[in-house]
């Protein structure tokens, strides 16, 4: 019977995401609030069915009753999340909300299939960080001096990357974390969002050369700190971004030209400098020839890609603890092996759409601060996205970057969790925005209303004088 309920449940989990991705990109073409408000409670139920029969079929197979209590844990943080979002935003942006409430689930679900302790690890991190996020987007709309601080979130930015990179402790060759009175986090995950305040703030104010320059010097030192500490892949994000944002706030093809440039130039340097940058791209160019080495990882990404076809081998089916590090660095081959490649698929959609979201939302506001910081961190976002999943199909070298929301890391988790409650803040302030834009638009139809109406009586007492 159990053998009949996962097999069943393969297709049933394909259906469910595959419901919950259409909806998501169809409720943007609709203005209705009934019909909207229809497609955010349907999403919710799918995201709700999909997660309780996630962890019916892992109880069925494990047998332990832990894993049911901890999907009660689960549910009411999500359903908690959904409601008190709802009762203190209630014109937040659901798609972004729903997005992450499924992402996070997702997450839970393989990160209980592959590693109960950090599954539970996880949920605590998610749980503080989203008791936190109720208040950001409250703070955004309200401290109007945050784009007054650009060298505070440079400066202080610089000065933790500075710290890992001279006390830090070292990871697969890089020097990643900070332990603190026991207590052990990733300082870059933060930094990236410092790092785009600082650079929108900066952008925001003068877009003169010498502004700029100065602005792509201290970024530049961001940048070098990290390639100092080895975090390649954290080296990358940053410079994108920046490169993103500056050619946005300028328009000027030859910066964001020059950036290639130096971005190119410093890419073989780095080949040349860094072994393991050389491992690295020795293993993406040919795996197979150095299948029991260097290019064993990605050899096995692509084995459980390739073995989950487009209908998955099941949750709990498969062997994706074969591949190393699959918790942080190649949970997008793992959903790929047991949900399929249909499952995955919908899974990048997903990731667009919240991508999608945070440009439509910085497009949208007429404040240049809010404007480039929402672009920031919707290019951090994407780009984050693209490195990661690209990595685990062998379409890019790996970068070592985790898949934001689903992947094991609890400073990825805090730090991204953040970034969704920022953009929520930003979209907040484009509502503000539009409400006053048609509550002065009233205002001047009104008052052209009463100045045509007095002019037309003065006219007929001209008239009636004469």
């Amino acid at each position: 019977m159990t053998n009949l309920i996962v097999e069943l449940s393969k297709f049933a989990f394909i259906i469910l995401i595959a419901l919950f991705t259409l909806l998501g990109y169809s409720v943007l073409t609709k203005k209705n609030q009934g019909e909207l408000k229809y497609g955010w409670k349907l999403q919710n139920l799918l995201m709700f069915f999909f997660h309780l029969l996630a962890y019916v079929v892992l109880y069925l197979q494990t047998e332990q009753i832990k894993i049911l209590i901890f999907y009660l844990f689960q549910l009411f943080l999500l359903q908690a999340v959904l409601v008190f979002s709802g009762m203190i935003y209630p014109k937040m942006n659901r798609l972004v909300l729903n997005n992450m409430c499924l992402l996070l689930s997702i997450g839970f679900i393989m990160l209980t299939r592959l590693s109960y302790d950090k599954a539970v690890r996880q949920f605590q991190m998610a749980a503080i960080a989203l008791v936190f996020a109720m208040v950001i987007p409250a703070l955004i709309r309200r401290c109007g001096f945050l784009q007054k601080l650009p060298w505070i979130y440079g400066g202080a930015g610089l000065l933790l990357l500075t710290a890992v990179a001279v006390l830090g402790k070292s990871s697969y060759g890089a020097k990643l974390s900070l332990t603190i009175l026991g207590f052990s986090f990733q300082p870059s995950e933060f930094v990236k969002i410092s790092f785009v305040f600082f650079a929108a703030a900066r952008l925001s104010e003068s877009t003169r050369f010498k502004e700029v320059a100065l602005t792509t010097v201290m970024a530049a030192l961001h940048v070098i700190v990290l390639v100092v500490s080895k975090d390649l892949g954290g080296a990358l994000l940053f410079f994108v971004t920046y490169l993103v944002m500056l050619y946005v706030a300028t328009k000027k093809p030859l910066y964001f030209v020059s950036g290639l440039a130096a971005g190119s130039l410093a890419a073989c340097v780095g080949y040349r400098l860094f072994s393991h940058v050389r491992v690295r791209v020795m293993a993406w160019s040919d795996p197979f020839r150095y299948i029991d080495n260097e290019g064993y990882q990605i050899t096995q990404s692509l084995f459980a890609i390739g073995t989950g076809g487009w209908f998955g081998m099941g949750l709990n089916q498969g062997t994706p603890n074969k591949i190393p590090v699959v918790e942080e660095d190649f949970m997008f081959s793992a959903i790929a092996e047991e949900f399929g490649g249909i499952f995955a698929v919908c899974l990048i959609l997903i990731c667009v759409s919240c991508f999608l979201m945070f440009v439509n939302i910085s497009m949208q506001i007429k404040n240049n601060f809010y404007k480039y910081t929402a672009l920031g961190l919707g290019t951090l976002y994407g780009f984050q996205v693209f490195l990661t999943i690209g990595g685990a199909i062998k379409f890019i070298p790996s970068t070592g970057v985790t898949l934001p929301l689903v992947s094991s890391g609890g400073s990825s988790m805090v730090a991204t969790v953040a970034m969704f409650a920022i953009i929520q803040g930003m979209y907040l302030l484009k509502e503000d925005e539009d409400l006053r834009i048609e509550k002065e638009r009233k205002q001047n139809e009104r008052a052209k209303t009463k100045k045509a109406g007095a002019g037309k009586k003065r006219k007929a007492e001209t008239q009636g004088g004469s």
